[in-house]
Order: structure tokens, then sequence, then C-alpha cells
């Protein structure tokens, strides 16, 4: 498999936990530290910092120091990564219902220029 294959892996592996996309969906907003991640849940600060590193193990959010905070940043790319791949298969069943979408139009109209078995009996 391919590195990015294992990244999508690991980011979609990592945004199965609600907790986790729930702080994707803080920091799409503004980057925060850990500990101003942690204060809303009722979880200790360690188990936070669990989740942000698995988040930033799979691509998804990086650390920055910036004199004594060290702020956690979204990684944008690997949202846009993840995002890309799912288009493509959504493309792909939209264009596999179109097909259906049409086959079943045909049949329809097939259906409607046979003569009904009253028509066939005059």
């Amino acid at each position: 498999m391919g590195d990015s294959t294992d990244q999508l892996d690991r980011a979609f592996a990592a945004l199965a936990d609600p907790t986790r996309r729930d702080l994707v969906a803080r920091l799409a907003i503004a980057d925060a530290t850990v500990g101003e991640l942690a204060e809303p849940y009722e979880m200790s600060f360690q188990a936070v910092s669990k989740h942000v590193k698995v988040l930033e193990d799979a691509g998804l959010v990086t650390r920055s120091r910036d004199a004594q905070r060290r702020p956690v940043h979204l990684n944008a790319e690997a949202l846009d990564q993840m995002t890309q791949w799912i288009e493509r298969y959504r493309r792909e069943a939209e264009a596999r219902f179109s097909r259906l979408d049409a086959l079943l139009a045909r049949t329809a109209e097939d259906d409607g220029n046979r003569p009904t078995s009253k028509e066939k009996e005059s």
C-alpha cells in the first residue's frame, strides 16, 4: 500500500471517534492549546492529549511553539486529501445511479409501448 493510502487509513480511523471529530470541528474555527481543547470535556487533560496525539499521528493536526503556548493547528491539506477520496467515489456512485435511472426510464418507456392484454385480444 502507498504512503497516501496509509495516511488516509489513519485519518479515517482517527475520525471514527466522536471526541476527535469534535476536536477537529473546534480546530476548524481556531487554533487552541490542549488545555483549551480539554476545557469542555469531562475527561482528564491526559485523555484529551492522547486524542490530540492520535490526530497528530494521522496528520490531521500539527503542534507548534508560540512562546510558552503550544497551539494545535488543523491540517487542512489532510482534510483535502480525504475530501478528494470521498468525492471520487461519490462521483462514481452518482454515475452508476444515473445509468440505472436511464435504464429504468427506457424499461418504463418500452413497457408503455407494449400492447396490453386487452389490446392483444381485440
